[in-house]
C-alpha cells in the first residue's frame, strides 16, 4: 500500500457481495491502473456475513492499492460511506456501489470534468433507468421530486451515490456534527460548485440487491426528517384540520338538535372520533420520529465502528484465513436455522 497521498480514492461500500465481487475486481483493476495516477480503492465491508471480506483480503495480496476497511457490525449504506469519507486520503474521492449498475468506466469522465470545469462536485446522473423495475423508477421519481421541493432546486434529479468530490468537500462533510447523514442531500446542501455527467444505468452484474423496499423507505424517511421540519408543520396543519372538523361536527349536531331531527348518530359519532383519533396518532407518530432522532443524538454513540483497516496492518494474511473460517461458520449457522 502506498504511503503518499493518492490523487484518487474510490470508496465502495459492500455488504454480502461475494457473487459480484470477482466481476467487480476484474473490471475495476485495469480501469484504475489505466488512469495513470496514484489511487486507492477503499472497500468498506459493512459487516458482511459471507466471504466478501476474505476474498478482498486475498485480492489485496496482488493489488497493493486495494484497501479493505471492515466495520464491526452492519451499520448501513450511508454509515459505510461515512467511514469511507473519514478514511480516504485522495485529493478526489469517488463513491460507487459494487453491483456495477453504475459503470466504473465513467470515473475517468468524472475526474476529467472536475478538472476541466474546476468544480468540487461532479454528479453521475442516470439518463436511462430502463434496467430498473417500474416500481423502483416510480418510487425514485417521487423521492427526487419530494426532496427537490424540500431541500431546493440544487438537488440533481436522478443522481444517486455515484459522484466525485474534491478534498474540500470531503473535509467539509467530515466536519459536520450530525450523525445519520444522507449524502445525496448533504453534498448538494453544502453548495460547492458542481457539474453533471450523464450515463446509462446497467443491470446488476451478479447477485441480488441488498437495498430492500424497507431500506428504501427508511432512506426516504431519514432524508425527510433530517433535512426538513415539514412533517412537524404537517402535524400542526393536521391538528388545525382536526380542530375545524370537530367544530363542524359540533355545529352540525347542535343544528340537528335545535331542528328537532335528532336521531341516534352512532355512525357519525364513530366517524368523527375515528377521524380525529387517526389525526392525533399521526401527529404523535411524526413528533415521535423527531424525538427519537434527538434521543439518538444525545447518546453520542458512533455511527459505525471500524474493526480492521488493511492500511494499518498490511500483509496480515492470517486475517484472511480467520475471515474464511468465520464466513464458513456463519453459512453453516444459517443453514442450520433454515433446516
Amino acid at each position: 500500500m502506498q504511503t503518499t497521498r493518492p490523487v484518487l480514492s474510490v470508496v465502495v461500500p459492500m455488504y454480502d457481495e461475494e457473487d459480484v465481487l470477482p466481476i467487480f475486481l476484474e473490471r475495476m483493476h485495469p480501469l484504475l491502473d489505466g488512469l495513470g495516477l496514484g489511487y486507492e480503492l477503499v472497500v468498506v465491508d459493512d459487516g458482511s456475513r459471507d466471504r466478501t471480506a476474505a476474498l478482498l483480503t486475498s485480492a489485496s495480496a496482488d493489488w497493493p492499492e486495494l484497501r479493505l476497511v471492515r466495520l464491526l457490525r452492519n451499520s448501513g449504506h450511508q454509515a459505510a460511506l461515512s467511514a469511507g469519507f473519514q478514511l480516504a486520503r485522495g485529493e478526489y474521492l469517488v463513491t460507487i456501489d459494487a453491483d456495477l449498475q453504475d459503470p466504473p468506466e465513467v470515473i475517468a469522465e468524472l475526474l476529467a470534468t472536475a478538472r476541466k470545469d474546476d468544480v468540487d462536485v461532479v454528479y453521475g446522473v442516470r439518463s436511462d433507468r430502463s434496467s430498473d423495475s417500474w416500481a423502483k423508477r416510480t418510487t425514485a421519481r417521487l423521492y427526487y421530486r419530494l426532496m427537490c421541493r424540500l431541500v431546493g432546486r440544487d438537488l440533481p434529479f436522478d443522481a444517486g451515490d455515484f459522484r466525485l468530490v474534491s478534498r474540500r468537500v470531503v473535509d467539509a462533510v467530515n466536519q459536520l456534527p450530525e450523525d445519520g447523514r444522507v449524502f445525496r442531500l448533504v453534498i448538494p446542501w453544502l453548495g460547492f460548485p458542481s457539474a453533471e455527467v450523464k450515463y446509462v444505468r446497467a443491470e446488476r452484474a451478479a447477485g441480488s440487491t441488498k437495498y430492500t423496499v424497507s431500506k428504501m423507505f427508511r432512506l426516504a424517511f431519514d432524508s425527510l426528517t433530517a433535512f426538513s421540519a415539514a412533517p412537524l408543520r404537517l402535524a400542526t396543519w393536521l391538528g388545525l384540520l382536526g380542530g375545524l372538523l370537530s367544530v363542524g361536527v359540533v355545529l352540525a349536531a347542535l343544528a340537528i338538535k335545535l331542528t328537532g331531527r335528532s336521531i341516534p348518530g352512532w355512525t357519525s359519532t364513530v366517524l368523527a372520533v375515528g377521524t380525529i383519533g387517526a389525526l392525533q396518532l399521526l401527529c404523535l407518530g411524526l413528533l415521535g420520529e423527531y424525538v427519537a432522532r434527538l434521543f439518538q443524538a444525545s447518546q453520542r454513540r458512533p455511527q459505525f465502528m471500524i474493526g480492521y483497516d488493511s492500511l494499518e496492518d498490511p500483509g496480515h494474511h492470517s486475517y484472511a484465513e480467520a475471515l474464511d473460517d468465520a464466513a464458513a461458520e456463519a453459512v453453516s449457522d444459517r443453514a442450520t436455522d433454515h433446516g
